[in-house]
């Protein structure tokens, strides 16, 4: 079957939020050729990672790229709406960079695997390592957590600064029995490493349909489908019962929408970790969380990408 690659060049700090566009524009799936990978250290014992070509990627920024049925008539008109939802962006703050859109015409067979070659298993933290499905892996030590992805056509690969930032924080606030809210959830990574830390229970929510069926075959993949339960929910929207934790790893524009409401269905003494937040949007997202009554416990970074750990005193 051949598609119609659109293909959006900006910038490092924008690639979630364009991504986030493509998805609720239609498309099947989202193909991020980052430089970064280029230069990443990768904790495996393959070697073809080293094989990575720089003619592969653009010179500065980052290429993403989605996948539409070619036959659409409606293309045209996508790419003019995404040219103003990609102005748009910039009064979030955001550097779109180029925004330079090109469309090609490809195989499905060209992209639905190649992107596999840059994805191998990545130390989350000392006790976490993200594998992906079809990789071989052998855990260092016996109780080393490992957690299945396979991200399918649509979501990312876990090994994303803000989603390292959540697991890191799963890990050191997180208690054996925990009940967790995790929203935006995607792929369930955080569901599913937030189960192996002990919670007791997770609700997983994203708003997109795709989401919601990849977050439900993730959790089937690593054996944890009993214990969390997925749905497609807007936010905490109509939430009400109260648990010790919330994790949320999206835009900091979208965090800013519901700070109330993680404050309402928290339990005293709960926790709050919110990560996808860009370091310029970092003050933003405390000054709002103190409004809701939230306290500040910790603010961990890694490069521009900050995580915050809010408490219900």
């Amino acid at each position: 079957m051949k598609w119609s690659e659109v293909s959006i060049h900006t910038t490092a700090e924008a690639t979630e939020a364009v991504s986030n566009l493509l998805y609720e524009m239609g498309a099947n799936g989202v193909v991020i050729e980052d430089p970064e990978v280029l230069y990443r250290e990768w904790d495996t014992p393959f070697g073809e990672i080293y094989q990575l070509s720089p003619d592969d990627f653009p010179a500065e920024g980052v290429f993403v790229k989605a996948y539409l049925p070619v036959d659409s008539s409606e293309l045209l008109d996508v790419v003019e709406e995404l040219k103003e939802q990609l102005a748009q962006l910039t009064e979030y703050g955001l550097d779109i960079g180029k925004a330079a859109i090109a469309v090609n015409d490809v195989h499905e067979d060209e992209w639905a695997h190649a992107w596999k070659k840059y994805y191998k298993p990545v130390h989350a933290s000392d006790r976490m390592t993200i594998k992906p499905v079809w990789e071989e892996y052998e855990p260092k030590t016996p109780d080393e957590i490992i957690i299945e992805m396979d991200p399918g056509m649509a979501f990312g690969t876990g090994t994303h600064p803000t989603t390292i930032l959540c697991l890191r924080a799963l890990e050191q606030y997180l208690a054996k029995g925990d009940r967790v809210y995790d929203v935006g959830t995607g792929t369930a990574i955080l569901s599913i490493a937030a189960i192996k830390l002990g919670a007791e229970h997770v609700l997983a929510m994203d708003l997109d349909e795709v989401a919601v069926r990849s977050a439900q075959a993730n959790t089937e993949l690593n054996g944890v489908h009993e214990h969390i339960v997925v749905r497609q929910n807007n936010l905490l929207d109509d939430i009400e019962e109260q648990v010790e934790v919330v994790i949320a790893n999206i835009l900091a524009e979208v965090i800013l929408r519901f700070t109330n409401d993680v404050f309402r269905v928290l339990k005293p003494g709960g926790t709050f970790i919110a990560s996808g937040i860009i370091e310029a949007r970092a003050a933003d997202v405390k000054a709002a969380l103190t409004a809701s009554g939230l306290e500040i416990v910790e603010t961990i970074f890694i490069d521009d990408w900050v995580a915050i750990v809010a408490k219900k005193q």
